[in-house]
């Protein structure tokens, strides 16, 4: 599952990235003061390394962990900073559940975490 969920995040990083250089530029142009663009940036950048982090991390818990609070901090981002563009909100609650997902799995699995081979 962790694996899905990275190279989900991968190939959405790129779609993020786009989207929110595009809403940037529309912040920019319109002259509102809004921050979306760049919470969007950043949670596409957060989103990137999450992924690579849990596709790598196996059975490691402290990558499993640091995946789970670069999930978290993007959700987060970007939920503080929703604006004009809604799609950032989309993205945001996907993280979270990314994170959530993780947090499922490494209860799931606590035995393999713990170096308890299980049966």
């Amino acid at each position: 599952m962790k694996k899905v969920i990275g190279i989900i995040s991968i190939v959405l990083f790129v779609i993020v990235f786009f989207q929110s250089c595009a809403a940037g530029v529309g912040n920019a142009l319109s002259n509102t003061k809004e921050v979306s663009g760049s919470a969007g940036f950043i949670l596409a950048i957060f989103m990137l390394i999450a992924g690579i982090v849990g596709i790598i991390s196996k059975v490691n818990k402290g990558m499993t962990i640091t995946a789970i609070v670069l999930y978290a901090l993007g959700g987060i981002i970007g939920l503080a900073n929703v604006g004009h563009f809604a799609d950032l909100q989309i993205w945001s609650i996907l993280n979270l559940i990314f994170a959530a997902l993780y947090v499922f799995h490494m209860f799931k699995y606590k035995d393999a975490y713990n170096g308890i081979e299980s049966k």
